[in-house]
């Protein structure tokens, strides 16, 4: 692509490569806009172009298009690849193995994004690669070329790094009373074989990015830094990433949605937000125990009811599949009467900063953990697969602002009855103990969010970072 003419040689340009799922690619398409508007710098969005509209579609309005028009989006081919419905009645595992086929084909990006780099770094001062970590094969191609130099950057938290790459220190924290699920089961065995491959043939890059604050993992940033491999390289927690200032600063940004017409009707933090995510899907009978608990613990709610996303979210539907998720008919009527149910996307961001918000019941992706403890919501931890089990760990034991719907196990088949979750929802919005919970996530969000402001300890790293970069 060709450097527009209020470009000049200096430039650092910085091409951000995520992997194709939702999580990544928002927070990825986040840091990037960040960027935009720094002087000296270009940014460049690098993968397929079916992930790249589906960033561009989900991405939040309150960004604004004028940003959205100064990053450079590159549509690298890839094969095609099937792209299956989710399983519904998966009995070995919650991971969302339809994924695969997209995972399989990811890394014939390598070629292309070769070609881009080599490209910019003729016409550039410095090229500054941002990859997720399971995209390391991009820090390998930047280590070819003489001003190129590479970050990692962590869509999970350190916690879960720490975890899921040194066991010996997880053993460390678990010796210290921090209770931490096993590993087992949060992946399939395809998909472990990748990203283990793709964090063997991780290069010592220039540094580290994590999408973290200090206020949420201060103890687990530090035991990161102390390794001997990441000691003489730049480490920079510039979370939280994610529109909250924007939302909270400006009237005017906020999506027109009929859930947040019906929210304003409703008494202050008295509603409890259940979704689950991109990757989640339950099977009948989950969903049925599901609309029971809700309705037992007598509590008003806004449930997102919709199927796992799937590799490629414009596939047309399967005819030959078409089963969704869905209340039976016995309970739909009941639901309406006591909370709303959302078939499609919902705007999380502001859901979750109403004032009517008394708690989040989650899959405990890291997207949706930051985003409720930006807002002090208390969360009702029920993780399915990959990190969640260990964010939940962080939310519950750790940082306590929150609780389990159940213990974390992995296996797919197993159904959580309806008494476990109204259990878990009267233990925040009802029980005693819910109050200080609710206390703690209050005060947590303030940190947060003080951390982002501009001042705050994150708002530092990430100048710090641009500063570095820009050198």
């Amino acid at each position: 692509m060709e450097r527009g003419s209020h470009e000049q040689a200096h430039d650092v340009a910085v091409v951000v490569v995520p992997i194709p799922a939702q999580s990544h690619l928002a927070q990825l398409l986040h840091l990037s806009l960040l960027l935009c508007g720094r002087p000296g710098v270009s940014v460049h969005y690098a993968t397929s172009p079916t992930h790249i509209r589906q960033a561009k579609s989900r991405l939040h309005p309150a960004w604004g298009s004028g940003s959205v028009s100064q990053i450079r989006f590159h549509e690298l081919p890839i094969p095609a690849f099937p792209s299956p419905p989710p399983d519904l009645n998966s009995a070995s595992t919650k991971f969302p193995a339809h994924f695969q086929p997209m995972f399989d084909v990811f890394e014939h990006l390598r070629t292309p994004l070769s070609t881009l780099l080599r490209s910019l770094s003729t016409s550039s001062h410095r090229v500054v690669v941002v990859h997720d970590s399971l995209s390391s094969f991009v820090a390998a191609e930047a280590a070819a070329l003489h001003n190129v130099e590479s970050y990692t950057f962590h869509c999970v938290p350190a916690l879960f790094q720490l975890v899921f790459c040194l066991p010996s220190v997880a053993d460390e924290l678990r010796n210290g009373g921090l209770s931490l699920p096993p590993l087992d089961g949060i992946m399939t065995e395809e998909f472990g074989v990748f990203a283990r491959r793709q964090l063997a043939e991780a290069t010592a890059g220039a540094g580290t990015l994590f999408n973290t604050c200090r206020p949420i993992e201060g103890v687990f940033i530090d035991l990161f830094a102390r390794e001997p491999e990441h000691r003489d390289r730049k480490l920079f927690t510039v979370g939280p990433l994610s529109p909250m200032a924007l939302l909270l600063n400006g009237g005017g940004l906020r999506q027109p949605h009929e859930c947040l017409d019906w929210l304003d009707k409703q008494a202050p933090a008295s509603v409890v937000y259940v979704s689950f995510g991109t990757t989640t899907s339950m099977s009948e009978e989950q969903v049925k125990e599901l609309a029971n608990g809700l309705l037992r613990s007598g509590q008003r709610f806004i449930w997102v009811l919709r199927d796992a996303d799937r590799a490629d979210i414009f596939t047309a539907e399967d005819n030959g599949n078409p089963r969704r998720m869905k209340l039976p008919p016995e309970l739909e009527h009941k639901v309406e009467g006591t909370g709303m149910v959302v078939r499609g996307w919902a705007p999380q961001l502001e859901i979750l900063a109403h004032p009517s918000m008394g708690a989040f019941m989650s899959h405990c992706g890291w997207n949706s953990c930051m985003e409720s403890l930006c807002m002090g919501v208390p969360m009702i931890a029920w993780p399915m697969h990959s990190d969640q089990p260990t964010n939940a760990a962080l939310v519950t034991e750790h940082l306590k602002v929150g609780v389990t719907v159940r213990e974390w196990t992995p296996r797919g088949d197993e159904v959580v009855g309806r008494s476990d979750i109204e259990e878990a929802i009267k233990r925040v919005m009802v029980y005693e103990e819910g109050r200080a919970t609710r206390a703690r996530a209050r005060v947590l969000g303030e940190a947060v969010r003080a951390a982002a402001a501009e001042g705050g300890a994150s708002r530092a790293e990430f100048d710090a970072f641009v500063a570095h970069i820009t050198r």
